[in-house]
């Protein structure tokens, strides 16, 4: 009773502080952590200005000592998925998704950050920072699926029939939701004059539920193994469940000449506990890992009022099995092919399907300029080729991150107390990408989104 409680406690705290699903911009990172970033599309590594900058790398912490931000983004995505007429209709064991064309209920989202920075000595200091990254969140609240199964054929879903209203014949809402929220606790240290490396313990906590998927009961490894005799329970529709983890990121900022400035973070792949009410699901008996990402950024001023950002972002979502591993590999378990014999191709198994992502790469060009009377403007473009192949369509309705090119702006104002509001806005353009059913051939899923982002931020000494 005592660890149920803690549990609604740990959740609640979470709720209040990342009151949103997370958002999906790059795959399900966002497209920049911290105001001024995210209004130069991400880029600005070589040029930290605030203490939120050491989520982005961790020596920022010297550049921005005795600062303190508090910022809310507001986000908004746009998601739709499609399928087509089928020419098998649920029958020779394909299992066919309407046709319809549906949208995501979930419309409005609200995200915060915080963060601090304090000085240790003039060459060393620590900070801290509050935020949250990712993406996968839908809501389908209708929608057919129909399976007709013929003799000696293994049925698709857990019971033989026609299924009927929900996205995947559950009678129910579908899809998933997954919050994450990350504390950076940094230490930097700045050798000779203009040379800083630093160091962040990452702090992780990550809340995931996922509904309409219990037709997928026949082909976990829990059924496969007991020869069919047990149902998984760990599967669907369980709430949200929780899970933990500790990583580090590391980084340096260069600042070769007043003109030149070179700034590099990388973070390993953070091992999260399982999501145990989940491990029918997920890879790995409930795997759900954090990828290993790397940031490398190039900054020139050509003058005192103007910069100029490139930046490069590269992030391994294929190493985390249940994020990386195909859907195909579902066609590997013995349930669905009778001539295999290995369940750790089946759901919740360490081959199990996932959602078939391959690593992203991200580049950033953003420039910032001064205009006077405390005025700083700020854009920036990025562009990144989204990680769903055509092959891997049918899980990816519960998780379209299929966003590719971001536009965006902001700008900040001086106040005459010497703090400082700053906001930047966020265009993601419509990106659309299809490819045909896993599960019926003859039938097309077409995924497609846009979305926007708003965010506001002060900051002060």
């Amino acid at each position: 009773m005592q660890l149920k409680k803690r549990s609604r406690l740990t959740t609640a705290i979470v709720t209040l502080l990342i009151s949103t699903p997370l958002w999906a911009t790059n795959g399900y990172f966002t497209h920049g952590i911290g105001t001024k970033n995210k209004a130069m599309a991400g880029s600005g590594l070589a040029m930290p200005e605030d203490a939120i900058s050491i989520a982005n790398n961790p020596a920022a912490a010297v550049a921005n000592t005795g600062k303190y931000d508090l910022g809310l983004a507001i986000f908004t995505p746009d998601r739709y998925y499609e399928t087509t007429p089928s020419q098998l209709n649920g029958q020779l064991g394909a299992f066919t998704i309407g046709p319809t064309r549906q949208r995501s209920t979930n419309k409005y989202f609200y995200i915060p950050h915080m963060a601090g920075s304090w000085e240790l000595s003039d060459k060393s200091a620590i900070a801290a920072a509050f935020y949250g990254r990712g993406g996968m969140n839908t809501t389908w609240n209708w929608g057919t699926a129909t399976f007709s199964p013929q003799p000696g054929v293994a049925p698709v879903g857990t019971y033989q029939g026609t299924y009927g209203s929900g996205l995947f014949g559950d009678n129910g809402k579908a899809g998933v939701d997954l919050m994450q929220a990350f504390l950076d606790v940094a230490y930097a240290h700045t050798f000779g004059d203009n040379f800083t490396l630093g160091i962040s313990a990452v702090g992780v906590m990550q809340l995931f539920s996922a509904r309409g998927v219990s037709t997928f009961g026949g082909y976990t490894e829990t059924f496969a193994a007991s020869g069919g005799m047990t149902m998984p329970d760990s599967l669907s529709n369980n709430g949200h469940d929780t899970s933990y983890g500790l990583g580090v990121k590391l980084g340096l900022q260069w600042d070769i000449t007043d003109k030149f400035a070179v700034a590099a973070s990388y973070a390993p792949k953070v091992s999260m506990s399982k999501l145990k009410d989940y491990s029918d699901l997920f890879a790995g008996g409930g795997n759900m890992d954090i990828p290993a990402y790397l940031k490398v950024g190039l900054t020139f001023r050509p003058s005192s009022d103007f910069a100029l950002n490139f930046d490069v972002e590269n992030i391994w979502y294929n190493d985390v099995v249940s994020v990386g591993n195909s859907f195909s590999n579902l066609f590997n378990c013995p349930t669905a092919n009778p001539m295999a014999t290995d369940t750790s191709y089946c759901l919740g198994g360490k081959n199990g399907a996932g959602f078939g992502w391959e690593d992203m790469t991200i580049y950033k060009i953003g420039g910032q300029w001064s205009s006077g009377n405390s005025w700083t403007w700020r854009a920036g473009y990025s562009y990144g080729e989204q990680p769903i192949t055509e092959s891997e369509m049918v899980f990816n309705i519960l998780a379209p991150g299929v966003m590719e090119d971001h536009s965006t702006f902001g700008f900040s104002k001086g106040l005459a107390s010497g703090n400082e509001f700053s906001m930047a806005f966020m265009y993601a353009f419509k990106k659309e990408v299809g490819g045909p059913n896993a599960l019926d051939p003859t039938q097309m899923i077409y995924l497609d989104m846009k979305q926007w982002e708003i965010e506001f931020a002060f900051g002060w000494r």
